[in-house]
């Protein structure tokens, strides 16, 4: 089995693609993955109708240190409004609504993922 890093980082993109996957189940259209600046970098970017959505995923195995959604702090969601600016300048996209989302993902040892969606946390 890989190092704590490697293993820290499969869970975390286990838990962005079933983001992802819920998003699109929700209607919305998924714009970008990933998407890094200097100043750090945004999850998951989605259309859903007129507003242009910025999601933050946080994904666990255990609730051992408090749920995913917990990880978000005003500080985070503070960076996570500003990121968002500077992705719309640089895409050149327009929407008249804006909206920062969470998504929390449990993945059990066994069983399914667990999805818990927050919309308009910031």
């Amino acid at each position: 089995m890989g190092s704590t890093y490697e293993q820290r980082q499969a869970v975390g993109v286990h838990g962005e693609n079933v983001a992802a996957e819920f998003l699109q189940r929700q209607g919305m259209q998924v714009l970008a993955r990933n998407w890094r600046c200097r100043w750090g970098e945004i999850d998951i970017v989605a259309r859903d109708g007129d507003t242009v959505v910025f999601c933050e995923v946080k994904t666990r195995r255990t609730t051992a240190y408090g749920s995913p959604l917990e990880a978000v702090t005003p500080r985070k969601a503070a960076r996570l409004r500003r990121l968002a600016g500077l992705f719309l300048a640089e895409h050149d996209v327009s929407a008249p609504l804006v909206r920062i989302d969470v998504i929390g993902v449990l993945v059990p040892s066994r069983g399914p993922a667990q999805v818990t969606y927050v919309a308009g946390v910031a």
